[in-house]
């Protein structure tokens, strides 16, 4: 199998094929030449033994002499005229008169015919017409020709007297011709074999810097431009190589150029914070970056060569022609529903060519999650803050109308009237100075005054605080006060940190607040303090109503209330988790919740410890 490929190639290649139409060229010009020489050398052959065998006129003025007198002496002068004519090349002479009858012959074995007529049809036809009658006999004994000359006395109608006969052997001329043949195919023979050695050289000539150049084609193709076409000529082919080269060069400098432009072009998409989709004019994806298969959250062969509508997840009804076309910018929102929703912002623009075809376009991904996000919380946050001023104004103004109205006359009402009417004021700076002081941290102004601090003993003068509030509102006997205790589960190392007191003292102030106005009536609440590799955690648990799961990513967020209309009786805010969060994480911690309804909520706080050893301490002086 593998030889007749390789016979396959051969034959088909170009050198095989210029070699075999070169000698087949030549072939064919020699066989046209020698056919024509050959006939021409034939007929030139033919018509000299035709001369050669004529019988000149002498002899034949002679013989019809004799033939005129018709005597005995006259047949005797013919058969020796015939006799004594010599000429190798013919093998017999027969003498006929006019009346058909053989009157000499040259052969002495056929003198038994002389006196007989003649049967020969071309002896009748000269005797009858005076004209030469001249034919190749070619029969299983050899070929001859035959030549039949009229005998003639004068001219008129009576002046043929007879006819000589005269028979020839050609064989000798026809094995002439055939050694000449012979011969010419020879010649034949040693030229195809010179003109098939010549046409390999031409051909080899002329397919070697073709097949260079093929081959340089090929190293081209696979990106290896260091080869050059050896120039053999400056002929036709050596300008083609000449150009090659000069071709190559140029490719080598465009794909080194393209290749950077493609690199840059890379590294630009691959850096960018942006993601890039590009279609073809059908729409079809060809190339995304990185960031836009983040985005979408899918492989890059799940989408290259997919519709853009489907990757952007778009309606059925959205052709991508329609899509590109209108240049149309759009919200676009990922895995919508979940924690990893994302909110992209779709650009447009078409890729022209020069012509002003258009043979593409390009769609820019811009996150917008976090734009969307805080503009809603904005949005949401003038919307709490007017619905918490409202409630406490509208109530207010209700209140001072009345009092305006007569009622700061009642002694039992106007005291009542006012002391809400302070409440609500107190209730409004609160959530004032709450805000500011979100307000603070948000533009990062909120300054912190931080010290080292032993947290056990901080944590233990915080709760010792709650402690005393239980003690005496039992010494008052105070009725409809919430009664509750505090259980501890503090560690004996001593835990010191970087904070400041006054912060966090606010944090836990509001973390046990809560916990105090959600707990039953008699409720433990429970804080712990751990040592946890490099973190310290402080854990507050309550036996309250618990928080839904669906609320516990949501509880630290600013007016986010479980039970908006508890939370207001019991006069909060809906600022200290969110305040909470950030002094927290302005400590570089974390503040989280477990919560289990009908159970209680436990709220954890993480705080940067650093283990300090005696080598750590010093003495003051």
């Amino acid at each position: 199998m593998v030889k007749m490929k390789k016979i396959k190639s051969i034959l088909n290649s170009l050198n095989t094929k210029i070699a075999v139409v070169f000698m087949l060229m030549i072939l064919a010009t020699i066989e046209i030449i020698g056919a024509y020489f050959t006939r021409q050398l034939e007929q030139s052959t033919i018509e000299s033994f035709q001369t050669s065998i004529q019988i000149p006129t002498i002899i034949t003025n002679s013989l019809a002499t004799q033939l005129s007198k018709n005597t005995k002496k006259a047949d005797e002068q013919l058969s020796q005229i015939v006799s004594n004519y010599n000429n190798s090349a013919i093998s017999e002479i027969i003498v006929v008169d006019n009346k058909d009858v053989i009157r000499a012959v040259s052969n002495l074995n056929d003198k038994s015919r002389v006196g007989q007529r003649a049967t020969n049809v071309g002896i009748k036809q000269v005797t009858s017409t005076g004209r030469q009658v001249t034919w190749i006999d070619s029969n299983n004994t050899g070929s001859n020709m035959v030549q039949i000359t009229p005998l003639t006395v004068g001219t008129g109608a009576n002046s043929t007297l007879g006819a000589i006969y005269v028979r020839a052997n050609m064989q000798g001329v026809f094995d002439n011709l055939r050694n000449i043949s012979y011969m010419f195919l020879t010649a034949s023979f040693a030229a195809s074999i010179l003109s098939a050695i010549l046409a390999l050289f031409i051909s080899r000539a002329i397919t070697k810097p073709i097949e260079e150049m093929r081959m340089q084609a090929l190293q081209v193709a696979d990106g290896d431009y260091s080869g050059q076409v050896k120039i053999y000529s400056n002929d036709e082919l050596g300008q083609l190589a000449e150009a090659f080269n000069t071709l190559s060069i140029r490719v080598e400098r465009s794909q080194e150029q393209s290749e950077s432009e493609r690199r840059r072009l890379d590294s630009v998409l691959s850096h960018m914070t942006d993601g890039v989709i590009a279609t073809d004019r059908h729409g079809n994806v060809i190339i995304l970056n990185q960031m836009a298969l983040s985005f979408l959250d899918i492989k890059e062969k799940e989408a290259v060569n997919k519709p853009i509508t489907k990757i952007l997840g778009l309606a059925d009804d959205v052709s991508a022609q329609e899509l590109i076309g209108n240049q149309q910018e759009m919200m676009i929102t990922v895995n919508e529903g979940t924690p990893d929703e994302m909110i992209l912002h779709a650009s447009f623009s078409l890729i022209r060519r020069v012509t002003g075809f258009v043979s593409g376009a390009v769609c820019v991904l811009h996150d917008v999650t976090e734009q969307q996000k805080n503009e809603n919380e904005q949005r949401q946050f003038v919307s709490n803050v007017s619905h918490e001023l409202r409630t406490p104004l509208t109530s207010l103004r209700a209140y001072i109308e009345a009092l305006n109205d007569g009622a700061w006359k009642d002694p039992e009402i106007a005291p009542q009237f006012l002391e809400v009417t302070q409440e609500e004021t107190e209730r409004m700076i609160r959530m004032i100075n709450d805000l500011l002081s979100l307000s603070r941290m948000d533009r990062g102004v909120a300054k912190m005054d931080l010290e080292w601090v032993n947290f056990n003993d901080f944590l233990s003068h915080v709760l010792n605080r709650f402690d005393m509030i239980v003690k005496k509102d039992a010494e008052k006997g105070q009725e409809g006060e919430k009664k509750y205790s505090i259980k501890r589960k503090i560690t004996n190392q001593d835990l010191w940190v970087e904070i400041d007191t006054d912060q966090m003292m606010q944090v836990i102030d509001n973390i046990m607040n809560n916990a105090i106005k959600y707990s039953p009536d008699g409720g433990v609440i429970t804080v712990g303090l751990s040592q946890s590799q490099n973190q310290i955690i402080l854990s507050i648990s309550d036996q309250g109503l618990g928080i839904p799961k669906k609320d516990l990513n949501k509880i630290f967020d600013r007016f986010y209330r479980v039970d908006k209309a508890r939370s207001r009786e019991q006069g909060g805010t809906g600022l200290g988790l969110a305040i909470a969060k950030e002094i927290v994480e302005a400590h570089k911690g974390r503040i989280w919740a477990d919560s289990q309804e009908g159970k209680g909520s436990t709220f954890y706080i993480s705080l940067p410890f650093e283990p300090m050893s005696e080598e750590d301490d010093w003495d003051e002086v």
